[in-house]
């Protein structure tokens, strides 16, 4: 489709300039309008940017600068690295909480995350997954299965502890349910788990409330889509021969859901054309440049999920074996996870993760004390009203900021990230107390006032 919507640019700038005879047309506008409209629907979206260059910190900008930490093949840990030349708010900045945000890799890239990070950047050390398009990734790279995933961001954890001692993991929709296999394995190995999980619009049960997207997978046998959604990668991308779920399917699937939504929504950037109102046409191009951005996954990761998450339920049935980067295959036990406390979320309206699935994860998680527990229905929110927009902003952010920094130590010793299992196994007040009474690890130029966090 690339030629006809390069031409249909084309036709839309010659009928849109006043200058050029195409432009005097009595129809000039309509044309340019339909032509524009043609392109927006069949161009190409590039992965947008993060965009976030400074933040406000009680008044004060703080300049922000996003760096990749970690790069692995499928995968970039991205840090949003915060700087200021005010002491005061320097030092606010360094006592603050580190997070890893674990982005999904469902269709879209992590950059749908941008409102969640920024609020997050004011109180916390923020770190994000940023998946990487299959169609890009060389055959040479290998293959990607749901396990890896659940090994990448087991590395990250320890990434993140290994520079802070410790930190708090946020994951948004999808990677709820391997984020808690990767926190549920590290519990079972006595390795020191995360002091808080928050999750958010995922289906740990997707048997609870099914939504079209969990009837979808479920009424479909595993065959049925390994042939007739899984593709090769045509040869004009790097990533040639390997096997994909497209991004265009995707795309499609996404807009199937809500077919009227999206016809009105074109039609209304049509007619803003038409009256030249260009505060609307531009809103409306912000949202679906970062809508319509789409990436491939490899078949393997996809087709995992679907067996894994939405046909077996092995995470709650108690049946998920992760294979580890060491080869060795071991059992996913969320039961074994005790000094991480657990704050679940949910929108009231969710379409994609239905009323109660994310819930579920408090009653796998049986070694986590109530008191260290919380759950949250947001009156109102759609799937994506829990992690952007006003409710994120106002409803929900705030209880997580709360919950984060209720749990976090006053002072967090730089140590190894693996412990012995009675610590790991430790409460979180335990912990808590533990780290109050350490020593401060001694550092050459601890003295010297520092201009990152």
């Amino acid at each position: 489709m690339e030629p006809l919507t390069d031409l249909a640019q084309t036709a839309a700038k010659l009928y849109g300039n006043p200058l050029s005879l195409a432009g005097q047309n009595p129809f000039a506008q309509r044309l340019s309008a339909g032509y524009d409209l043609m392109h927006r629907l069949g161009k190409d979206y590039i992965k947008p940017e993060f965009g976030l260059r400074t933040i406000d910190v009680d008044g004060i900008d703080v300049a922000v600068h996003e760096r990749v930490e970690i790069n692995k093949p499928f995968c970039e840990l991205r840090r949003f690295k915060r700087f200021s030349d005010d002491p005061a708010t320097l030092a606010k900045l360094k006592e603050q909480p580190a997070v890893l945000i674990v982005a999904p890799l469902s269709g879209h890239y992590a950059t749908l995350l941008r409102d969640t990070v920024k609020a997050m950047l004011k109180d916390h050390k923020v770190y994000i997954t940023d998946w990487k398009n299959a169609r890009l990734i060389p055959l040479s790279e290998g293959k990607f299965h749901l396990d890896d995933y659940v090994n990448y961001v087991q590395e990250f954890i320890r990434h993140l502890q290994g520079r802070y001692g410790n930190c708090h993991v946020m994951s948004v929709c999808q990677p709820t349910v391997p984020v808690l296999a990767a926190v549920s394995l590290m519990a079972s190995r006595g390795e020191t788990t995360p002091l808080s999980m928050i999750m958010m619009g995922g289906p740990i049960d997707a048997r609870k409330s099914p939504t079209a997207v969990n009837n979808l997978a479920m009424s479909k046998s595993h065959e049925w889509f390994e042939h007739n959604v899984i593709y090769r990668v045509p040869s004009n991308f790097p990533g040639a021969g390997r096997r994909v779920y497209p991004g265009f399917l995707q795309h499609s699937g996404f807009v199937a859901m809500n077919p009227s939504n999206h016809a009105k929504s074109h039609y209304d950037y049509f007619r803003d054309l038409i009256k030249g109102d260009d505060a609307s046409t531009e809103a409306h191009r912000k949202f679906y440049d970062e809508y319509n951005a789409v990436l491939d996954m490899d078949a393997d990761y996809y087709l995992d999920t679907i067996r894994v998450v939405f046909q077996e339920f092995s995470l709650v049935s108690g049946t998920w074996d992760v294979k580890g980067v060491d080869g060795k295959v071991e059992r996913v036990c969320p039961q074994d996870i005790t000094g991480t406390a657990l704050f679940s979320i949910e929108g009231e309206l969710d379409d994609i993760s239905g009323s109660g699935q994310t819930e579920a994860v408090h009653s796998i998680c049986s070694g986590v004390a109530a008191s260290q527990q919380k759950h949250l229905e947001v009156p109102g929110a759609g799937h994506y009203g829990i992690f952007s927009g006003s409710r994120w902003r106002e409803i929900v952010y705030p209880q997580v900021q709360a919950f984060i920094h209720a749990h976090q130590p006053a002072s967090i010793p730089t140590t190894p990230a693996t412990k012995p299992a009675a610590t790991a196994t430790a409460k979180p007040e335990t912990v808590q107390a533990a780290a109050k009474s350490a020593k401060p690890v001694a550092k050459p130029a601890a003295k010297k006032p520092a201009r990152k966090s």
